[in-house]
C-alpha cells in the first residue's frame, strides 16, 4: 500500500535526526521493516511506503517526498560542514600569523587522570598548534575547538571527557564560536572563548571574549611522534619569508639568550 506525499505538503516535516537516519538506512538497504514507532511516523508522513513483493513479503521504499527530505538534510549538512571548514581555515590562518605551527584533523591519544584511575582517550581537536620554537618549555600547545551551530556545541558540552582529553594535550584550550550561538558564561571556565562573525570566508576578525587559562606543560613523546607523522598546515608565503629573514638575522647576530631560539 503506497502512501501519498500529500501529508508532507500539508504540514512541514519536523522529524528528528532519528527519523532522518532511518530514512537513510532504508534508502541504502533492501528496505526490511522494523515495525517500530519511528517507522510508523515515517509511513504516516508519506516519506516511506510499503511494497508487497511477489514472495508475499512486505518491504519499505523511500517515496519521492522522502527523497526530498533526504536531499534537504544533505544540503543542510553540507552547508554546516562548509561553514565549519571556513571557520577552521580562519583559525589556522590566525595561528600562522601568530607564528605558530598548526594541524587540523589530528587524532591524538591523551592520558586523562593519574595512577590507576587514569585512562587513555582519543582526542580529535579541530585545530592543534604549537609555537614555532626549538625550546621545549616555550612550545605552549593549544587546542581550538570550532562550533558553528548551537546543537553541535551543546552536544560537545554534554561529553566532559572530551574536555579532559583536550586539556591533557594542551597548555590552553579555546572554543571558537560562530557569533550568536552561545554566551560566554555557557562555556566551561577552563576554556577561552573566541567569537567569529557569521561569514563564509577565511578572513575577518576573531574577537577574544574570554582569555584561556594557561598552564605550563611539556608534550609527551607520543604526541610528538603523532605530530611528526602528520602534515602541518603550510604557513602563508609572507610569513614563511619573514621567518627566513629572522633566521638569517639571528645567525648574523647570535646571542646566548634562550628566547632567541623562538622564531
Amino acid at each position: 500500500m503506497a502512501s501519498s506525499s500529500s501529508s508532507v505538503n500539508a504540514r512541514p516535516w519536523g522529524g528528528s535526526t532519528v527519523h532522518q537516519r532511518r530514512l537513510r538506512e532504508v534508502w541504502r538497504s533492501a528496505g526490511w521493516p522494523c515495525q517500530d514507532l519511528v517507522e510508523v511516523e515515517l509511513l504516516a508522513a508519506g516519506l516511506l511506503e510499503r511494497v508487497r513483493q511477489p514472495s508475499g513479503h512486505e518491504t519499505l521504499r523511500v517515496t519521492d517526498a522522502g527523497l526530498l527530505v533526504l536531499d534537504a538534510t544533505l544540503q543542510r549538512n553540507r552547508a554546516r560542514r562548509d561553514a565549519h571548514e571556513a571557520l577552521v581555515e580562519r583559525v589556522v590562518r590566525e595561528m600562522a600569523r601568530a607564528g605558530r605551527i598548526a594541524w587540523r584533523g589530528l587524532s591524538l591519544r591523551a592520558r586523562v587522570g593519574e595512577g590507576d584511575a587514569g585512562a587513555w582517550m582519543m582526542a580529535m581537536p579541530d585545530v592543534f598548534s604549537i609555537r614555532h620554537t626549538t625550546v621545549e618549555d616555550y612550545v605552549e600547545p593549544a587546542v581550538h575547538e570550532i562550533k558553528v551551530t548551537r546543537a553541535d556545541l551543546l552536544s560537545d558540552l554534554r561529553h566532559p571527557h572530551k574536555s579532559r582529553a583536550y586539556h591533557a594535550l594542551s597548555s590552553h584550550c579555546w572554543y571558537v564560536l560562530k557569533a550568536g550561538i552561545a554566551e560566554v558564561d555557557e562555556i566551561p571556565a577552563g576554556f577561552g572563548v573566541i567569537f567569529a562573525a557569521a561569514r563564509g570566508d577565511a578572513d575577518g576578525e576573531l574577537d577574544v571574549a574570554r582569555p584561556a587559562p594557561r598552564r605550563a606543560m611539556r608534550l609527551p613523546l607520543g604526541t610528538w611522534m603523532a605530530l611528526a607523522r602528520a602534515n602541518a598546515e603550510p604557513a602563508a608565503d609572507a610569513q614563511a619569508q619573514a621567518w627566513l629573514t629572522d633566521l638569517q638575522s639571528n645567525s648574523e647576530h647570535a646571542t646566548n639568550d634562550p628566547a632567541g631560539d623562538d622564531a
